[in-house]
């Protein structure tokens, strides 16, 4: 065997290694090597493909996010239509359903399976001599849209059905969704931002994204249901039959699915799985009942809409009826306003409920409710209780409008709402509703970088209110410390110490502390290598900032839409006279890079990224995420991505590593 049929086979080897532990983890939820373990695994793979790309094939564990991919959505025909099913209520809609399935099949015996119904997305997922080849929503049924590359990013699915001999097309239906655990994270993530308002949705605009690579980031998961088109291999005689065929494939099925024999069976199940539902990791709102046989499926047949071999049972809503009295406006951590409904008091879901959330402005449009509408609330589990429609037939022509609030309810600041965005926010960095937060990664170490000043300390200083804004810490005193929890002289005077030193912070680090929003660290040094001083920025326009290369329209509006505030002029003349540094100490002789502009791809080995960009900075220069026509250099590592292309169009200096490290090289003995 030749060096490189030897390489090969380890690639091959690991690979499969990965694969099994992939269906270890994410199907069997059991898995035999630590995250340690598996990351080297992957980190071997990654090396080796990139070293003998020839041996790259599309169903490899690296290749379920492309780097630098957006994805635009196109339409695709299904190979069998996908129906909805109709819905049931009660055991007795069950038990009806039954009777028009018997007035067809006459005498034949017939069994049933029952799964949960996941509240989720459904999506069609096609193997063709067993890899991957199409992801699709479902559409209107007939036609999907194709969103491969981010189904390919969901782990549950499997790039490739390795298991042998495997159908020439093996297409499977399937539900998208995202646990309750990762819904969660990802609302915590979005701080404030436009939070979704259920897993369902939080799923569906995951799968949706056109950068693959967020979909990645939310951690969607998928559940095979039901059978497409099989096309090859073994004949499938009954649903159940299928769903073990998948699991034979390493595939992953729904669920706590179960063969009944009979109606009665289906119904004591029914109420069984209705039971644990708040026990599952995942949200499922009622139950899947469908005939065995597939012989017998196609027998009963299909309406224009639904199959007649299948029917959901949905589980009671915990819903009530009542008034909404009024809507009022409260303010989160991040500044985002809230409608709160409130509501006629209602017995749902076994408590009282008199307030309900409207979670913004979109979705107040989307009801077309009004003060004085009777409306349908929802309770689900612990989940605030949710308007779910407006009751038209109640309405007697007296309601009125929800008007939009002009000013903060918690400052009386101005509030805005910024382009693409849902909600509306108050950027008053002073406002009460926001201090604590504001506060919080004001004194945090990329910041004004004040040690002592954390969480709990913050908290006391609201609480005991010897703090209003950012600048009533520099006017603390020793008698005040003193009289927080677990505080003595020594404490206090190294916490007054910090405060005084922090001062001194470069201009940089004062314009990341304010939390203007969409400007984090490294928009700040630019703007205070720019600007060089806290008032030249609070008076540039929109377009002094978009001129910036790194500054884009959104970040700039947000900037003087920031400064524009009464209550941010009030603050910084108050830090001013706390004494905090409000300029950039500009050099006396230009730097050698001074007014150059880099951009990096790829892969570097000499050192990270960040150490690479930092050197640029050290030396004057100015660095990019995007390659533009003011792009100086792009700085081209091992496998680049886009930017590289994007550097060709333009006829930008494009430099190897190596070229790279002779102009540091250069350049730092000219300084």
């Amino acid at each position: 065997m030749s060096d490189l049929q030897k390489i090969k086979q380890e690639l091959e080897n690991l690979k499969s290694t990965i694969k099994y532990h992939d269906y270890k983890y994410y199907i069997l939820n059991n898995p035999e090597i630590t995250d340690y373990e598996y990351d080297k695994l992957f980190k071997k793979l990654i090396d080796l493909e990139q070293k003998y790309p020839q041996f790259k094939t599309p169903d490899s564990p690296t290749q379920r996010i492309s780097s630098d991919v957006t994805t635009d959505f196109k339409p695709v025909n299904h190979s069998k239509p996908m129906l909805s099913l109709d819905n049931t209520y009660s055991q007795q809609e069950i038990i009806d359903w039954e009777k028009r399935i018997k007035k067809i099949l006459g005498t034949k015996k017939y069994e049933f399976v029952v799964e949960p119904k996941i509240d989720g997305v459904s999506c069609s997922i096609k193997y063709v001599n067993g890899l991957l080849v199409l992801g699709a929503t479902r559409g209107d049924g007939i036609t999907g849209e194709d969103i491969t590359p981010n189904v390919k990013t969901i782990k549950s699915i499997p790039l490739s059905i390795d298991i042998k001999p495997v159908p020439e097309i093996f297409e499977i239906r399937g539900e998208v969704y995202i646990s309750k655990e990762n819904f969660i994270k990802l609302n915590k993530q979005l701080q404030g931002e436009q939070i979704f308002v259920n897993p369902r949705n939080a799923a569906s605009g995951s799968l949706r994204q056109k950068n693959p690579s967020i979909t990645a980031s939310r951690h969607l998961d998928f559940f095979i249901h039901s059978i497409g088109v099989i096309k090859g291999g073994q004949k499938i005689e009954t649903h159940y039959e299928f769903l073990n065929l998948c699991k034979k494939y390493r595939l992953r099925v729904i669920e706590n699915y179960k063969l009944c024999k009979t109606l009665q069976e289906v119904i004591d199940y029914c109420l069984v799985l209705q039971q644990k539902r708040d026990f599952l990791p995942y949200e499922i709102d009622g139950i899947v009942i469908k005939i065995n046989s597939i012989q017998q499926q196609e027998l009963l047949g299909t309406t224009l809409k639904s199959p007649r071999w299948a029917i959901a049972y949905k589980f009671p809503a915990q819903q009530a009826t009542t008034v909404l009295k009024n809507v009022i406006f409260s303010v989160g951590r991040t500044g985002v306003i809230t409608p709160v409904a409130e509501l006629v008091p209602v017995e749902c879901g076994g408590v009282t409920i008199s307030n309900a959330t409207l979670h913004n402005f979109d979705e107040i449009k989307r009801l077309g409710v009004k003060i004085g509408d009777t409306v349908l609330i929802e309770r689900a589990g612990e989940v605030i209780p949710k308007i779910v429609k407006v009751i038209d037939s109640k309405r007697k022509g007296i309601e009125k409008e929800i008007p939009l609030p002009k000013y903060c309810p918690s400052c009386k600041g101005a509030i805005i709402k910024e382009k693409d965005e849902v909600a509306y926010r108050c950027i008053n960095p002073s406002c009460p509703a926001q201090l604590e937060r504001g506060l919080i990664h004001f004194a945090s170490r990329d910041a004004m970088d004040i040690p002592g000043l954390g969480e709990s300390v913050v908290k006391q200083l609201l609480e005991k209110k010897f703090v209003f804004d950012f600048a009533d810490i520099y006017f603390l005193t020793e008698q005040q410390l003193l009289q927080l929890e677990l505080f003595k002289e020594k404490k206090a005077q190294n916490l007054l110490s910090a405060i005084q030193e922090s001062k001194k912070r470069p201009l940089s680090r004062l314009i990341y502390a304010l939390g203007i929003k969409h400007v984090g660290e490294k928009a700040a040094q630019t703007l205070s290598g720019i600007f060089l001083n806290i008032y030249n920025l609070m008076n540039a326009k929109i377009d002094d900032l978009t001129n910036i290369n790194e500054i884009g329209p959104v970040m700039a509006e947000s900037i003087v839409n920031f400064f524009a505030q009464d209550g941010t002029k009030k603050l910084i003349d108050k830090l001013k006279s706390a004494g905090v540094n409000m300029a950039e100490v500009k050099e006396k002789y230009p730097l050698p890079l001074s007014g150059k502009t880099f951009v990096f791809t790829g892969e570097l080995k000499s050192f990270t990224r960040s150490q690479a960009e930092t050197k640029v900075k050290e030396l004057g220069g100015n660095t990019g995420n995007s390659v533009t026509q003011k792009t100086d250099y792009v700085v081209v590592g091992e496998n680049p991505g886009s930017k590289y292309d994007k550097a060709k169009q333009f006829n930008i200096n494009i430099l190897s590593e190596q070229d790279f490290l002779k102009l540091i090289s250069e350049t730092e003995s000219k300084v």
